[in-house]
């Protein structure tokens, strides 16, 4: 159930990030180049300069891989003349979804420069020196290294995307009074967060803003859309993990030169690019198997060389199939073998199929229990049109 308020989310949003400038001393805005994030930053600078704080600190995790237009999208933002930038461009490793054998990109790996897709920037953090070299777990880190105490980080998710990152900033209080944040750092008494000051807004809000107003974004969204590629699966961001893999089969037709880079960069993509949507991801049964589980096993035995790997995936196909497999039959099969397709062994796009709502309908029948996700507070209304 949503709640509305009186002033719209655009207000309600300036508020609640000047709020956030009169609360903490130290104010960081992390950016990806998506759509989300673009807005973030302009209300943040609007915020920065009504009260003379500026420059604006802002924040990029590179992940090397990345589409041209976000790099130009980013680029743009990092070299304003009010933005001071944290632009890092150091070693991580991402998983490769697109290949059973180059399971890693060691972005920005020093051995590999002459391969790198693209050169670093002259102002841009080199060095990894925050402990890990996981993407999600740099954030705290970098935050809790480069920023000091009394920080407060401003970031980009709305609730609309996930009923469970809905409740998650909805239910209780994170910073006085507010909720719509996480504490980082836990434990170490540094005083800093992240706030996500348009967690109530809708795409459409965050469209009508940038237009409205006149402000620059990634382009990329537009290609996209030409290609019919949905609202909710539109990514900005690098495109051989698990849940962006289709974007390949745009990516060697929209931005070729980006496609053959990544194509030398790390293996399985031109497979994946050249396969399709129509023939990576399976829909249909293979006449030779007799159900729909038995071509699952098969897969993920000759498929999935990591015996860890593949037993983690057997263990989460059992206790997925005591939930789902009564009602939702080959769809959660195939779900499960685009899994194993993608080498998704952290289950990041099983888990994001398992939590839309019709699955989750589905598990809160076969449980017998009314689950407290479907309630929610938004306080404000949507911006008009």
């Amino acid at each position: 159930m949503k709640i509305y308020g009186k002033q719209n989310v655009f207000d309600a949003a300036l508020d609640r990030i000047r709020w956030l400038f009169d609360e903490f001393p130290n104010i960081i805005v992390s950016i990806s180049g998506g759509k989300d994030s673009t807005v973030v930053f302009h209300l943040a600078l609007q915020v920065a300069r009504e009260k003379n704080r500026l420059p604006l600190k802002v924040l990029w995790l590179d992940q090397e891989a990345e589409w041209q237009a976000t790099v130009d999208a980013v680029r743009a933002i990092m070299e304003h003349p009010d933005v001071q930038p944290f632009w890092y461009q150091m070693p991580i490793r991402l998983f490769n979804a697109t290949s059973t054998i180059d399971h890693w990109l060691d972005c920005w790996a020093p051995d590999k420069k002459g391969q790198w897709m693209r050169p670093k920037e002259t102002y841009s953090i080199h060095e990894n020196t925050y402990g890990t070299d996981r993407f999600s777990e740099l954030f705290d880190a970098v935050i809790a290294k480069d920023q000091p105490p009394n920080t407060a980080n401003i970031g980009g998710v709305r609730t609309e995307e996930s009923p469970s990152r809905a409740v998650g900033l909805t239910h209780q209080a994170t910073y006085k009074w507010a909720t719509w944040g996480k504490a980082l750092s836990r434990g170490k008494g540094l005083n800093q967060y992240t706030f996500y000051p348009i967690y109530d807004w809708s795409y459409l809000d965050v469209w009508k803003a940038i237009h409205s107003n006149g402000w620059s974004y990634n382009r990329i969204y537009d290609v996209q859309h030409q290609y019919g590629v949905g609202t909710r699966d539109m990514r900005v961001s690098n495109v051989h993990h698990e849940t962006a893999v289709g974007h390949l089969f745009r990516m060697q037709e929209i931005e070729p030169d980006t496609y053959e880079r990544l194509t030398q960069r790390i293996g399985g993509i031109d497979t994946a690019g050249k396969l399709g949507k129509t023939d990576y991801f399976v829909r249909e049964l293979p006449f030779m198997f007799r159900d729909w589980p038995e071509y699952r096993d098969y897969l993920c035995e000759k498929l999935i060389a990591n015996p860890v790997w593949r037993a983690r995936f057997a263990k989460k196909f059992v206790a997925m199939d005591a939930l789902y497999s009564a009602e939702l039959g080959p769809i959660l099969y195939r779900a499960q073998i685009n899994a194993i397709l993608t080498n998704d062994w952290e289950f990041v796009r099983l888990n994001g199929w398992a939590s839309g709502p019709r699955i989750r309908a589905v598990k809160e029948r076969h449980l017998g229990k009314t689950s407290s996700a479907g309630l929610y507070r938004v306080k404000h209304k949507h911006a008009q049109a």
